[in-house]
């Protein structure tokens, strides 16, 4: 191994000499304590050197030791329900060796050595196999975990065999001497390859309806939500990471408050996935890189986490990564950039911030896997974006605009009104509705496009109402505008907001959430239609179905949603005009 020493100290960057020979993004340990780090620069014999750890107490002239081999993490059986830290140092492991506070310099391997996992083989002898064939699975909790042909490799199978092995056993042999074991390692900073890109048709459904009915998103998409301190961004993501429609959930920590992370740790094993009815931390990995964690893992955290996304793609699952957030992630960018002394881009980010960032979104996606089987799985990125002050004007937020196909924009006034979601309807967007459409006409009714349209209008509507009410009072408006009012404050109240604690409401099926938003717009069209025979709008709000309407989320039973639209019907056709 190549060993320099340490001529520079400036924060978590360090500076060695005598490292000719190394290649850039190597890992090398730093110092006595073997602190991980990871070469950035090469100049000469000089290495500069992104160290993941506190080098406080570090000194001019210790040892640095090259390991030759990029960062990289181990994927294979035990991932699932684990939580690692930025550079996969499974974080119960370290406790368990340092307490409660990390020691400098300390390490763990991401994949557990000694247990054994139960290998069913699914190719026999003399079968020749691809890259990305499967050779067995493996039941990790209730996922068929498959055991792939590394990419680059192909050959005839010579040896096979099923039971227990750990995961650095061979498992599979090939004729050209290639040993196939349940463990494989990938460079976080290089996508996995696959065979084909697909178009993204599919929805992730969220059973949040603001999201799902509103702005959806598909599988294989990007996602983002800006937003101001309080705004609800972390629950946003928490409860996209608990109730999203995806196989395998990858939720990053990046530099948020260690309270927030320990809320997630604690909420997800009491937690009941709706749809396998098991522990939602049996298809949870998660990444926790808290704001008082070494800046410089923060940087490579959200490259660990779409690696192993990656990793569960290639067997063929719908993934869906969850990374709060992407603006800790660019402030890390810029603090190491600027100990490197290069040329500051806007607001100081590096000026590559934008690259970095399509880079990073750009490995999301719906993909056919490496594999004679044509498997298809697929990747959907969410990112947090925390905007200091609140201002969408800010670097992170612009290069992420440009990259994402869905906006999700949080709003300081809706958060302070405490409505939650508090997505703005109106600012907020998605490029997937088109997309999405076909599904959506095949799964629930083929007017949800012309409902959801309806809906985005009458919400435009009520802004342009609004600019006149402030300006000459509500007592001005005529009655069929004063209705637009109403009926908009029960799609805001009684449809886009949701409770994310409430037993019942936390999770709102895509059907039940066609069925409340075809319940309020039909109160909206017999409304009208008795304006124009002469009821008063007070007669029509004194009906006991507006009640009836507002309770709709608290209903479980979808026939009771669906036999409301009749009760409109008949209550308000059978109001007659006062006299």
């Amino acid at each position: 191994m190549l060993q320099g020493l340490i001529s520079r100290i400036s924060g978590p960057v360090v500076y060695a000499h005598g490292m000719r020979g190394s290649r850039l993004y190597d890992v090398v340990r730093v110092g006595h304590e073997q602190l991980n780090g990871e070469i950035i620069r090469l100049d000469a014999d000089e290495a500069v050197i992104q160290v993941y750890e506190d080098t406080s107490g570090l000194k001019v002239g210790e040892e640095v030791v090259d390991t030759e081999s990029p960062l990289s993490v181990e994927l294979g059986p035990g991932i699932i329900s684990s939580i690692y830290d930025g550079i996969q140092r499974p974080l119960p492991i370290l406790m368990e060796k340092s307490g409660d506070f990390i020691s400098r310099g300390i390490t763990a391997p991401g994949l557990d050595r000694d247990r054994k996992w139960e290998f069913a083989p699914s190719v026999k002898q003399g079968d020749a196999l691809v890259a990305g064939d499967v050779v067995g699975t493996v039941h990790e909790y209730h996922i068929e975990h498959k055991i792939m042909v590394p990419p680059n490799v192909s050959g005839t199978v010579t040896e096979i065999a099923g039971g227990n092995f750990t995961v650095e056993d061979t498992v599979c042999v090939l004729d050209n001497k290639t040993n196939v074991t349940m463990m494989q390692k990938w460079p976080v900073r290089i996508g996995r390859p696959y065979a084909k890109k697909l178009d993204a048709t599919s929805p992730l459904l969220t059973g949040q309806r603001i999201f799902d009915s509103m702005f959806p998103v598909t599988k294989g998409g990007t996602a983002m939500i800006p937003g101001g301190f309080g705004t609800g961004k972390t629950v946003s993501e928490q409860t996209l990471a608990k109730w999203a429609d995806a196989q395998i959930i990858v939720y990053i920590g990046c530099g948020e408050r260690g309270n927030e992370m320990t809320d997630v740790l604690t909420e997800f094993p009491a937690l009941v996935d709706p749809r396998t009815k098991r522990p939602l931390i049996q298809r949870t990995i998660m990444i926790a890189n808290t704001s008082n964690m070494p800046v410089a893992a923060r940087e490579a955290s959200i490259y660990t986490g779409i690696t192993m996304a990656e990793y569960y793609r290639d067997m063929g699952y719908d993934v869906a990564l969850m990374a709060d957030s992407t603006s800790r992630w660019g402030e890390a960018l810029r603090e190491v950039s600027g100990r490197l002394e290069e040329m500051p881009g806007e607001e100081g980010y590096p000026a590559y911030l934008a690259t970095r960032l399509a880079a990073f979104y750009e490995r999301a996606g719906r993909v056919v896997c490496l594999g004679a089987d044509g498997r298809t799985g697929s990747i959907t990125v969410v990112g947090a974006v925390s905007p200091p002050g609140g201002d969408f004007s800010e670097p992170i937020t612009q290069n992420t605009l440009r990259i994402a196909g869905a906006f999700w924009a949080l709003d300081t006034s809706l958060a302070y009104r405490r409505h939650f979601p508090a997505v703005n309807w109106i600012n907020s967007y998605s490029l997937y509705l088109d997309s999405v459409q076909e599904s959506f006409v095949d799964s629930i009714a083929y007017d949800w496009r012309d409902l959801r349209d309806k809906t985005m209008f009458l919400l435009q509507k009520e802004v342009e109402l609004q600019e006149i009410v402030q300006l000459v009072g509500p007592d001005a408006l005529p009655e069929t505008e004063k209705a637009i009012l109403e009926v908009t404050r029960m799609i805001r109240e009684d449809f886009l907001q949701q409770s994310a604690f409430d037993e019942i409401d936390s999770f709102c099926p895509l059907e039940k959430q066609y069925w409340m938003l075809k319940a309020i717009l039909a109160f909206n069209d017999a409304t009208t239609e008795a304006l124009s025979r002469g009821i008063s709008l007070q007669q029509v709000l004194a009906l006991p179905v507006k009640t009836a309407i507002a309770r709709m989320k608290e209903q479980e039973e979808l026939d009771a949603i669906k036999g409301l639209i009749d009760v409109i019907d008949s209550s308000v056709g059978s109001l007659e005009a006062a006299t």
